[in-house]
């Protein structure tokens, strides 16, 4: 691999890490707004559906994690 696609490929981890902290303030902001709410809520629908929201927002956290260790071992 040439220098000036290996350039390309950093400048998209860095941009791939700065979505991630994006991502993991949003997955923190709504688990402390899941833990925020009263027990009888957490178990309704509502929950339910901020629970399913912060599972995919854990999922998208770890697949940006993949994707830049994968991008990351293809510069090397």
């Amino acid at each position: 691999m040439n220098n000036h696609r290996r350039k390309q490929i950093s400048a998209i981890i860095e941009q791939l890490e700065e979505l991630k902290i994006q991502v993991e303030q949003l997955f923190e902001e709504e688990s402390e707004a899941y833990e925020n709410l009263p027990e009888g809520l957490q178990d309704s629908e509502r929950g339910e559906r901020i629970q399913d929201a912060i599972n995919s927002l854990d999922y998208a956290v770890d697949s940006i994690g993949e994707v830049t260790d994968y991008l990351t071992e293809a510069i090397q």
